[in-house]
């Protein structure tokens, strides 16, 4: 009798955990992250016509809200702080422990994901169209991406992962620009069909799963 009581008392107090009140736990649970645009100072100077930086930061944020291992930091949030923070390019990858944990206090999170391109190389073979050496069409292409990355405890400024990843592709064309004149839009159907951009893609991928694989080491 006093084992069915006990059955009885543990199924009643499971059932005054709400649904609502389950997916709270489950998402207090997961850590708050936010990720900086990438550094890309190192690689062809002709990108500093576009913020690939911020392209690749966007698709690594997209791959993580998708795993759902972590919480990400709101973009318009963390563009709000860093815009009053003044924080340059070249800070990006490697910022202060001072910067680190005034960051952190201001975004109200205390992960935060740095990192660089350090490859973002495309190669038109044949007769294709180019623009300022970059193809857009004819003959196949191919295309190589390499970021690193690091996150950091901004209550310790202490590196708590560093990896590395690569993503390469062969396709029909090298890049594409978006549709009625916009230039370079990496969130775009045209660019993320082209060989970088599907590089740049299973670059990203890699990232986050290298970080999933890790994540015991937040507390």
């Amino acid at each position: 009798m006093r084992m069915k009581g006990f059955v009885c008392a543990a199924l009643a107090s499971l059932a005054l955990v709400s649904p609502a009140d389950a997916l709270a736990q489950s998402k207090s649970s997961r850590q708050l992250v936010a990720v900086l645009d990438f550094d890309f100072g190192t690689i062809d100077r002709w990108w500093g016509y576009y913020d690939i930086g911020k392209g690749v930061s966007d698709q690594i944020v997209d791959e993580l809200v998708n795993d759902g291992t972590f919480r990400v930091l709101e973009r318009k949030k963390l563009d709000a702080v860093l815009g009053e923070q003044n924080l340059a390019q070249s800070d990006r990858a490697d910022p202060s422990a001072a910067q680190l944990v005034k960051i952190g206090k201001l975004l109200g999170a205390r992960y935060l994901l740095v990192g660089s391109i350090t490859k973002f190389a495309v190669e038109q073979k044949g007769g294709g169209v180019r623009v300022k050496g970059i193809g857009l069409g004819g003959g196949g292409a191919k295309a190589a991406v390499t970021l690193t990355a690091r996150l950091i405890d901004t209550s310790t400024a202490e590196v708590l992962a560093s990896v590395k990843a690569e993503g390469s592709s062969r396709k029909a064309t090298a890049l594409n620009f978006s549709k009625g004149g916009t230039g370079l839009n990496m969130r775009s159907s045209e660019f993320r069909e082209s060989a970088l951009g599907d590089a740049q893609e299973k670059a990203c991928q890699e990232v986050v799963k290298k970080l999933v694989a890790r994540a015991d080491r937040l507390q």
